[in-house]
């Protein structure tokens, strides 16, 4: 008797999706391929995704939130402001060097998606800056920080960061001077934020 074949998911969509853009790029892939890819009609793929560009979102959602949780965990945690907020930028710098460096293809792919789909990068983009504002609202209230808003403060730290995580950068994130780059401009930052 064969094997019982494994239940089509969002999941295993979304997985054969990436290969597919992988293999074919943005503007070549389709529906169809994924579905050859999992051996299943373009049929059963709708059944998960309504239409291909609900498909592509998705795809472009799940790359962006592959350190959210890492990212969340930081800035909800206890100890000093200034240290969660170093770890926080610095595990989002370095997620952003793994995906850029790890598969350029698959990278260069996803900034084609992320063009398109700008409503998930904006949802995106605001819980980025929502962790930064806990972060800032715990240093606030523990004295290492002074700030009227931090709200405010939280999307200044994201722009003034966008070098070590906007995509446009990321050509220059495997430069020798990035990390030494990134450490003066967080102590310029941080000394801005202190009390």
């Amino acid at each position: 008797m064969p094997p019982p074949e494994t239940p089509l998911t969002p999941d295993r969509v979304l997985e054969a999706t990436e290969d597919v853009l992988r293999r074919f790029g943005p503007a070549k892939a389709t529906v169809v391929d994924v579905a050859r890819a999992l051996g299943v009609s373009h049929g059963s793929v709708y059944r998960h995704f309504r239409t291909k560009a609900a498909l592509r979102e998705a795809v472009t959602e799940r790359w962006l939130d592959q350190a959210h949780d890492e990212l969340a965990a930081i800035a909800r945690a206890k100890g000093p402001a200034a240290e969660r907020l170093r770890e926080w930028l610095a595990t989002l710098f370095a997620a952003k060097r793994r995906k850029a460096g790890g598969d350029p293809e698959l990278f260069a792919t996803y900034l084609s998606l992320a063009d398109e789909n700008s409503g998930t990068v904006a949802r995106h983009v605001e819980t980025m800056v929502g962790d930064l504002t806990k972060i800032v609202e715990s240093g606030l209230a523990s004295g290492e920080f002074t700030t009227r808003n931090p709200r405010k403060t939280a999307q200044a730290l994201w722009s003034a960061t966008a070098h070590f995580h906007d995509p446009v950068y990321a050509e220059e994130w495997s430069d020798p001077g990035a990390e030494l780059a990134f450490a003066d401009l967080f102590d310029l930052l941080l000394n801005g934020l202190r009390a």
